[in-house]
């Protein structure tokens, strides 16, 4: 029931796989880093590098041996921002149709992100 009392989320992010971000909020403000997986239905995104966490893993036939893994968690997708290409700070996207096609182009510099 509580499901259904719910709003329903946007399912698209600012963001990619395979974009470069910054972090701009929480403990690992600054961090840069490539967009690993998008998960848009949960607005997050898992960067590389970044939001490191250890995992305990039981022994299985692909890692008998087992143990403590680290990787990367999902951080909430409005915590990051897609970096300029020209300057390397935080900037925001519009869409602008170069060439007759629809790409991602950045606020602050106006190079072509896509």
């Amino acid at each position: 029931m509580a499901n259904a009392q719910q709003a329903k989320r946007p399912t698209k992010l600012h963001v990619k796989k395979g974009d470069t971000v910054i972090v701009t909020r929480g403990k690992h403000k600054g961090a840069t880093g490539k967009v690993v997986l998008a998960l848009p239905a949960e607005q997050k995104v898992v960067v590389e590098g970044v939001n490191i966490v250890k995992k305990h893993v039981k022994p299985s036939a692909t890692n008998p041996q087992g143990g403590i893994e680290e990787r990367e968690a999902a951080l909430q997708a409005s915590k990051v921002s897609l970096v300029d290409p020209e300057t390397g700070k935080a900037t925001r996207t519009r869409k602008q149709i170069v060439d007759g096609k629809k790409v991602r182009v950045a606020v602050k510099s106006g190079k072509v992100v896509d």
